[in-house]
């Protein structure tokens, strides 16, 4: 990818995203990644420059053995013991698929490839040192600050609501005034 060491070199300079990865890979969970708007707002931010509030830290695995929501609580209050402090939100991705009536994800790729817009279907991860990107769609979206539906969220009615509302809510146009947003 073409962004792929732009965004490992500013997540590797960031002490505190460092620190996030590694209470992740501690808890030992399944395909587990850092994910969404923490990823988005910190390239966004490197171009503006700015800082932007961090509205959550948002943490996905995948384990359909135990898909419940205490879990997930639980896994939240571990990280918020190893790093008090922080937004945390943890979602097992697989049964976030109910949120939009679609099939069972079989993976946290799945989950990340089902969000609503491209520059925010990304998520992080490390393992043993060593950072890892999943990008469903791409990296150019997200350092090119275009904002377009994934294809899901193109090609079915219910869910291409779901992202126009998500754009006129988010206004993200007031935090980085040179984003493109296809609406």
């Amino acid at each position: 990818m073409k962004y792929e060491a732009t965004l490992k070199e500013l997540i590797a300079n960031d002490t505190t995203l460092m620190a996030m990865l590694m209470a992740v890979e501690s808890l030992h969970l399944n395909d587990s990644w850092i994910c969404a708007g923490i990823i988005r707002s910190k390239v966004w931010d490197s171009i503006h420059p700015c800082t932007t509030p961090m509205q959550d830290i948002d943490v996905i695995y995948y384990d359909p053995a135990d898909a419940s929501i205490e879990k997930e609580k639980m896994l939240e209050d571990r990280l918020k013991s190893l790093l008090p402090g922080f937004p945390w939100s943890v979602k097992n991705q697989a049964r976030m698929h109910k949120k939009n009536n679609l099939p069972p994800f079989l993976s946290s790729y799945e989950g990340v490839a089902h969000f609503p817009e491209t520059p925010t279907a990304v998520a992080v991860r490390i393992q043993e040192g060593k950072l890892f990107i999943m990008a469903p769609y791409g990296l150019n979206d997200l350092f090119e600050m275009t904002v377009r539906p994934t294809p899901n969220y193109q090609a079915q009615e219910q869910l291409s609501y779901v992202y126009k509302k998500r754009m006129l809510e988010k206004q993200w146009e007031k935090s980085w005034p040179t984003i493109t947003i296809e609406r």
